[in-house]
């Protein structure tokens, strides 16, 4: 199991500004801060599953390496308002929500890239029980 992932921003503000808009969609909230770092989950007083961290070298945070990060929704609606945010609040599209049952049976998704170029992707599968 994955506790959870963390990805390097260039632009830690603008970061900060999308992930809290497009996470809060699902559910997500900010659990930790510390400069340069925001950690969102769930639950207060559970360690945070995702972070954005200000990139720690003189090197860019790249997309390049074919990141991928899917988010867990509960509904097709969620999965629809994750997308709807990413796109309003400077995300581009990298794929429409619908259903995608070549991937799996039940597999109800989104995809966009986030200010960074992250691809990030919300998903509900509809023939397995919620959380």
């Amino acid at each position: 199991m994955i506790d959870h992932v963390s990805i390097p921003v260039n632009d830690f503000a603008r970061a900060a500004a999308f992930y809290d808009a497009v996470l809060a969609t699902l559910g997500y909230r900010r659990l930790k801060e510390r400069e340069g770092a925001i950690g969102f989950g769930f639950e207060p007083g559970f360690p945070p599953e995702f972070w954005i961290l200000q990139r720690e070298n003189d090197r860019a945070a790249s997309a390049g390496i074919g990141l991928h990060i899917s988010f867990r929704a509960e509904s097709r609606e969620q999965v629809h308002r994750f997308h709807q945010a990413a796109l309003a609040h400077g995300g581009t599209d990298a794929g429409a929500p619908g259903s995608r049952p070549h991937y799996t049976a039940g597999f109800y998704g989104a995809f966009a890239f986030d200010p960074e170029g992250f691809k990030i992707e919300a998903v509900v599968r509809e023939a397995l029980p919620n959380r």
